[in-house]
């Protein structure tokens, strides 16, 4: 199916009114707008919210154009953007001059080839956090996912991104302060249209744990330039770049551009991997054929860089993990100038919403999109879709820069845990998505750790 992207005649968009809108945006935004995508067929459609009206833009020909064809005139500002703005300020999470420097910069950082030779490093930061899950084997504990995966990510991040320039202790206060921002600003984005001089729920909070993330890079930048190196981690790189008039970037600059990146080197890693655990338990022919193929592969574990390559089942899990539950779920965009989008005309200043977890549940593309199935990303089935059908790190010139880094991290854990241990949910779902910055469960995730059978003979 395609639909028209600015060929024919202007048409109104079909308007989805307010008492329609709201209360489902409000009770569940994630989930609200993939029905309206589905229910829309593809087609751009009007969201009456009241005080604003964004367009939802679902279609993969109508997401490039967004993203890609067109990416100049829609950009990343307006309300639906500010409260995001307060982490990050300005740098790779931006537009213009600011955003095409911190790129230039950290681009080298995130190649396949940089990215291959700290695998073997991270492997093993890997190995040995996988390794203290132990711990709830013997204790009987459950183990809280979100917890873990997060755990074991920054871990891996502090080690081969940033050089032990971040101590585990503080790794231990970046985590936390993350998740809050994520968490607090649900009442901004389901109300972006509310004016900042009036707090609302959640503002405190945010600003706090803003705080605490600038309590922990703030010195780690100055301690960084005081005792300079030759290093490639992130932050001794950023410490020696200077800008187009030669000048060194100063410590707000240094700051935010590690904010963006530690964000979005872990969040989607740490998301993903969250969701894993209920899929797996609810759709047990897929976890054993994963299990087999990292038991063939892998052995006893831990999991190195050469098996990557080899776990091809996982990656497919991995890809279809994305599909249903990509944690960057919403992609805003503001029209700079008039625009038109299959038809429709497009205001300059208009909100446009494209939201990755519409569009990979549209019928047109995907045969049961509800349901769980990596064979659908079996090699073979590749080439018949469309681009912009599954794009969990965005796409243009604004796709993130961490998909490399992903695909080597996110398979290392997968098979190190599976490798050593086998974990059920000890609080069956559903798990409904949170109104988040990043897509997350509304409730814990909740696993019993018990030995693989090879590991439970180690340990003995």
């Amino acid at each position: 199916m395609s639909i028209d992207v600015g060929t024919g005649a202007v048409r109104r968009p079909r308007s989805i009114p307010v008492h329609r809108v709201l209360p489902r945006f409000v009770r569940d935004p994630v989930n609200a707008l993939a029905e309206f995508g589905r229910e829309a067929g593809g087609e751009v459609v009007r969201l009456d919210l009241g005080p604003v009206r964004p367009y939802l833009v679902t279609h993969p020909d109508h997401v490039q154009q967004v993203m890609r064809a067109e990416w100049t005139n829609y950009q990343r500002e307006g309300m639906f953007w500010r409260p995001l703005r307060r982490l990050f300020g300005a740098g790779i999470m931006g537009e213009g001059k600011p955003w095409e420097s911190s790129r230039k910069i950290l681009q080298p950082l995130f190649t396949a080839r940089y990215i291959d030779t700290l695998s073997e490093e991270m492997a093993k930061t890997i190995a040995v956090r996988v390794g203290e899950m132990d711990e709830h084997v013997r204790s009987g504990r459950p183990a809280d996912a979100a917890d873990q995966m997060s755990g074991i990510v920054s871990q891996t991040l502090i080690r081969v991104l940033f050089g032990d320039k971040i101590t585990r202790a503080d790794g231990e206060r970046l985590t936390p302060a993350y998740d809050l921002v994520a968490n607090s600003i649900n009442f901004r984005l389901l109300m972006p249209f509310m004016p900042y001089f009036i707090r609302v729920p959640g503002d405190r909070a945010l600003l706090g744990a803003v705080k605490t993330i600038d309590d922990v890079m703030f010195p780690v930048i100055r301690k960084a330039r005081a005792d300079l190196d030759d290093n490639v981690d992130v932050i001794s790189a950023l410490c020696r770049t200077t800008g187009d008039d030669g000048a060194g970037l100063d410590d707000r600059q240094i700051r935010d551009a590690l904010v963006s990146v530690y964000g979005a080197a872990s969040d989607t890693t740490v998301m993903s991997l969250t969701w894993l655990w209920s899929l797996l338990d609810t759709h047990p022919e897929v976890a054993a054929k994963l299990r087999d193929e990292i038991d063939d592969v892998v052995g006893a574990g831990p999991a190195r860089p050469e098996h990557v390559p080899r776990l091809r089942y996982t990656r497919m899990v991995l890809q279809e993990l994305l599909r249903l539950y990509p944690a960057g779920w919403l992609f805003p965009r503001m029209a700079m100038e008039d625009g038109e989008i299959g038809g429709v005309r497009i205001r300059a200043g208009s909100q446009v919403l494209i939201s990755p977890y519409a569009t990979h549940r549209l019928d047109e593309f995907w045969e049961r999109p509800l349901e769980f199935d990596p064979e659908r990303f079996a090699p073979e089935k590749q080439e018949r879709r469309h681009k912009y059908a599954h794009f969990p790190f965005g796409g243009g010139p604004h796709q993130c820069l961490g998909q490399y880094l992903f695909y080597v991290q996110a398979p290392l854990i997968v098979a190190t845990v599976l490798s050593r241990f086998r974990l059920t949910v000890s609080n069956p779902g559903p798990f409904l998505p949170a109104p988040a910055a990043s897509l997350r469960p509304k409730r814990r995730i909740e696993l019993d750790v018990a030995f693989a059978d090879h590991a439970r003979s180690e340990v003995r």
